[in-house]
């Protein structure tokens, strides 16, 4: 398990601390032979990368670079357009054009401590005591973590310079050069990957594996390829293909889900979960986290937009505008209990459907509201979750009921917890196995998961022209069914009357399904760079639950200040700009090396 890895990772970083101590000690007490000894900083190296054991054990630290339950993910997703962080007086900087230059980012420096850490292992494999095959295989775990590195690198910045050796003081034409060209950058990533892909061990107990592997080859490739694509800058079919192949792959080594999409992501134990390649642990009292606290709290504030909510179909898998099913006006859906009804299941797993109920006096328990209307979904939500996950009505993380859904800030009869601006509140990770604990939350994170690979493999193979009713069943219609949504036919379907024209409708729905499967994962905002429409969704204005201002006590923001209408929290961002696409380099590091180049349209080093 990740956790006992990192636990394992602690143990060795303090006995390599006693060790450092030990070695100065001794060597302080020796002749003048100490002006012969090796570097004090190689000297654990000839007993550090012996046995297979010892390689082991120094890649453990490599997990940490992992994320884990945090804002890091979510942060991600508040400069796209599908979810907003529902706190401060405007948007996020990416779409109110108030990204400033940094003087120093750990998105630059901490991928390349951690680069470092992993060439030092592979500069040492040759000279170890493992056999042919145990080189291959930690060269393929280092191999795997430094295109890792690298990808992160390549999401935000575009080019940099790459490493694919040991460097030091001395080497000062790569330290101090300029930035690698990205055609070169990708190839030796995909490099990487493929040699990992064909040597590393297949199969390990949460560890990084053949499996986990394929995992990145078909995020890094779809990413790549689609990047290359809208971008023009060519070359596209080689990472299309290469993701295509790996999540195909996986389709027939991990070709079932876990029934139950909600419990992916509220589990305090994932081991054994179907459709789970590789997750961080948690455990009480070793290793915890804040995010089921943040969603129980007056501290979260993160919010699906309209735009976002919009994109989860009826259950005959057709959108709000033209299914039957869906009983409100989808222009202006008052009803909130019309606007649930009959929708996909993931729906009600993300925003809580809307309830109203009277807690007792101790404000721990509860009785039904007189009007029936309003249980609707307490009977909904309790028959397809439990008392563990996201039973109805829903508590804050001290046991105290929520009175009602939408519970909006600026209206909140007294309750300032579990909050929104836009009216549907984000709760994802929402669970009650932590009642009456704060901050110590444990339960398990997915890092890959087969719900990833079948959007990835589905959308590389329509990039490629290999999108047929087969590939279809297979992936998109695979997670529909675990939102019990009709399957989609490709040869008859009712087009979306709101889909971006540029895009093909087969791959709208394609894109759909990406949207709604990994919402708040992290992905979004990447995805709409990579696709180059950024400038586009970028600009639109982010909009909450259609409302009667005076049901709220004219307390909320409507949009164009009408007294019924869209929630609107800010208003219309001026746009995307086009160097928005790549971050700006710290200016720190262009100070530092005169060869390193801003990306275009960024302010230099002065």
């Amino acid at each position: 398990m990740l956790l006992f890895n990192f636990i394992k990772a602690t143990e060795m970083k303090k006995i390599y601390s006693v060790l450092s101590v030990c070695i100065v000690l001794l060597l302080a007490g020796c002749n003048d032979d100490f002006l012969d000894k090796a570097p004090l900083d190689q000297l654990s190296e000839p007993t550090t990368f012996t046995t297979d054991a010892n390689f082991e054990t120094y890649c453990w630290g490599f997990y940490n670079t992992f994320p884990g339950f945090g804002l890091t993910p979510t942060n991600n997703e508040w400069n796209g357009d599908l979810m907003l962080k529902g706190a401060g007086s405007i948007g996020q900087p990416y779409l109110w054009q108030n990204v400033v230059e940094p003087n120093n980012a750990g998105s630059w420096t901490d991928p390349y401590a951690r680069i470092r850490r992993v060439n030092i292992m592979l500069s040492n494999i040759e000279s170890s005591q493992l056999d042919e095959e145990g080189q291959k295989h930690w060269r393929s775990v280092g191999y795997f973590f430094r295109a890792w590195e690298h990808f992160q690198l390549l999401i935000k910045y575009g080019e940099f310079i790459y490493l694919d050796e040991l460097v030091n003081e001395k080497d000062l034409d790569i330290l101090y050069g300029p930035k690698t060209p990205r055609d070169e950058i990708s190839a030796n990533i995909l490099s990487d990957l493929k040699y990992a892909e064909a040597n590393i061990r297949t199969e390990g107990d949460n560890v990084v594996d053949q499996s986990v592997v394929r995992a990145l080859i078909s995020r890094f490739g779809l990413f790549e390829g689609t990047w290359r694509k809208y971008h023009s800058l060519g070359d596209e079919t080689t990472y299309l293909r290469a993701s295509a192949d790996a999540g195909t792959t996986l389709t027939q080594s991990h070709p079932d889900l876990h029934a139950n999409y909600d419990q992916v992501f509220n589990s305090t134990d994932l081991d054994g979960t179907e459709g789970i390649l590789l997750y961080k642990a948690y455990e009480f009292g070793i290793m915890t986290h804040t995010h089921t606290s943040r969603h129980r709290n007056s501290a979260g504030n993160w919010d699906l937009t309209r735009r976002g909510a919009n994109k989860f179909l009826c259950k005959d898998g057709e959108t709000i505008w033209t299914s039957a099913q869906f009983e409100a006006d989808p222009n202006a859906p008052e009803d909130a209990y019309a606007e649930f009804r009959n929708r996909d299941e993931r729906l009600y797993y993300i925003t809580p459907p809307p309830f109203k109920v009277i807690p007792s006096s101790d404000k721990l328990s509860w009785d039904y509201d007189p009007d029936p209307k309003h249980r609707e979904y307490i009977d909904l939500m309790n028959s397809i979750s439990d008392a563990d996950h996201k039973g109805y009505p829903i508590s804050n993380w001290k046991g105290l009921i929520l009175k009602q859904e939408p519970h909006f800030r600026k209206r909140n009869k007294g309750q300032g917890f579990m909050v929104s601006y836009t009216g549907y509140r984000f709760h994802k990770y929402y669970n009650e196995f932590h009642t009456g604990i704060q901050n110590q939350e444990y339960t398990d994170f997915p890092i890959f998961r087969m719900g990833e690979v079948l959007v990835n493999l589905a959308e590389a193979k329509f990039e490629l022209g290999e999108f047929d009713q087969a590939t279809a069943d297979l992936t998109v219609n695979k997670l529909r069914a675990r939102g019990k949504v009709a399957a989609l036919d490709i040869n008859n379907f009712v087009d979306d009357p709101t889909r971006d024209a540029d895009v093909d409708r087969v791959l709208w729905e394609i894109r759909r399904e990406r949207a709604v499967e990994l919402m708040g994962e992290g992905f979004r905002f990447d995805d709409i760079r990579r696709w180059r429409k950024a400038h586009e969704y970028g600009a639109l204005e982010k909009l909450g639950r259609y409302v009667k201002n005076s049901n709220y006590g004219n307390k909320l923001p409507i949009q164009g200040g009408a007294a019924e209408g869209f929630v609107s929290p800010w208003g219309v961002p001026p746009g995307f700009p086009e160097h928005y696409y790549l971050y700006p380099i710290p200016l720190e590091e262009l100070a530092l090396n005169e060869n390193l180049v801003q990306n275009t349209g960024w302010k230099e080093a002065e």
